[in-house]
């Protein structure tokens, strides 16, 4: 399944994370990627840190598999050869402000009424219509405007951001999701699709807990810290030398937990006999709990929880989670032109016959216009042609 998209052409006219991510997912299942880049400065993503060797890790994170074509939009020749990608290409995506795209002359009507099996996905922040659609929509807006920063962070403390950008990641995903759905229709139809992803819809979507109390219960929702919000004992607790998080979701692994610290008669404790109970004695449950924590080791913790059944685990650095041997298969290796054999993150779905097939070839990064003479060429461009275009400066 790792070549599945193989054949399928992708211009990709996005920047930055939540249009990468989602191209970088169909380049790993095959998909060519044709990645648009401005010549000189190319996607702003190749100016975020942390760098090596001044080379952006995110930018090379975002885009593996691709091709990059350095070509300036600005210039009419520019957009003349990015429409002639477009008529042969099975999907563009695009995550600018709506109507920069039309400005261009690049925009869904344009391209497909050209090519009527295109695929046109746009990702924007609040949608193509409405009051909000030119507002800029960077992942810390999305996050608090969707809602989720009002549901993360400490019961008595401000609101925070998930610790990575989430909203880029999800917009990206449910990118990548209307795309393969828009591409299997087509084979049924002959005709393409446009595809809409607003950044907000996408992180309100996932807010499935707060949604359900704040739409069906009326109660207010807001933030309680680490705990699940609903159901009691599910949080993290701190040991001698590290935290770890047990959850407690039925009577079954409420009693499980009880085994576990040696306190089975709480069982019958009025204060803890149902959800709703250990809800309104959360403070004392807790306090339990964190007095057994505090006099052992995190592996002694979760040794003992782990004897009872008690879903548990530790609460790990990134560093602890990448030397895991069991998180390998979300590694893979990649090569750069100036940075050698580098290491990427791959999408994360496994196909039941992948044991079977070859290891894949390490996907290559592109730096800005590595493969503006191959693209070009392939438009049917001489090398004359190609020179004109880069004594212009409409490609480099």
């Amino acid at each position: 399944m790792a070549g599945s998209l193989d054949g399928v052409r992708i211009l990709d006219l996005t920047r930055v994370m939540s249009g990468p991510y989602a191209t970088a997912m169909l380049a790993d299942i095959g998909a060519e990627v044709i990645k648009v880049e401005l010549p000189g400065i190319g996607d702003d993503a190749r100016h975020f840190g942390p760098y090596v060797d001044d080379v952006s890790a995110y930018f090379c994170l975002l885009n593996r598999g691709k091709k990059s074509l350095a070509i300036d939009l600005k210039a009419p020749e520019g957009v003349a050869l990015v429409r002639r990608i477009a008529a042969g290409a099975d999907v563009v995506v695009e995550n600018f402000r709506p109507g920069v795209m039309a400005r261009l002359g690049l925009d869904a009507a344009t391209l497909r009424a050209a090519n009527p099996r295109l695929v046109y996905a746009s990702i924007t922040g609040f949608g193509a219509d409405g009051p909000l659609k030119n507002r800029p929509a960077f992942d810390l807006v999305i996050q608090a405007m969707s809602g989720l920063m009002s549901l993360t962070g400490e019961r008595d403390g401000r609101p925070l951001p998930v610790g990575e950008s989430l909203a880029d990641v999800a917009s990206g995903m449910f990118a990548s999701w209307g795309i393969l759905a828009a591409l299997y229709e087509r084979e049924r139809t002959g005709v393409g699709r446009v595809v809409e992803v607003a950044m907000q819809d996408a992180v309100l979507s996932m807010l499935l807990t707060g949604l359900s109390r704040e739409l069906y219960t009326g109660r207010p929702t807001g933030r309680v810290g680490a705990r699940h919000p609903e159901t009691y004992p599910v949080d993290s607790f701190a040991a001698k030398d590290g935290h770890f998080v047990l959850v407690g979701f039925s009577p079954r692994a409420f009693e499980a937990i009880l085994a576990a610290i040696g306190r089975p008669e709480l069982a019958a404790d009025p204060r803890f006999i149902d959800n709703a109970a250990r809800n309104a004695n959360e403070a004392a449950l807790y306090g339990i709990i964190a007095a057994w924590a505090a006099e052992r080791t995190r592996a002694e913790a979760l040794e003992a929880l782990a004897r009872e059944g008690v879903p548990c685990g530790p609460v790990r650095t990134l560093g602890e989670v990448a030397a895991d041997p069991a998180s390998t298969a979300t590694f893979a290796r990649g090569t750069h032109a100036r940075l050698g054999d580098i290491p990427l993150v791959t999408q994360p779905v496994r196909f039941g016959d992948e044991t079977a097939a070859p290891p894949p070839a390490p996907k290559r990064v592109p730096t800005i216009g590595e493969d503006t003479d191959d693209i070009l060429a392939d438009l049917g461009l001489d090398a004359a042609a190609i020179a004109e275009l880069r004594a212009k400066k409409v490609v480099a």
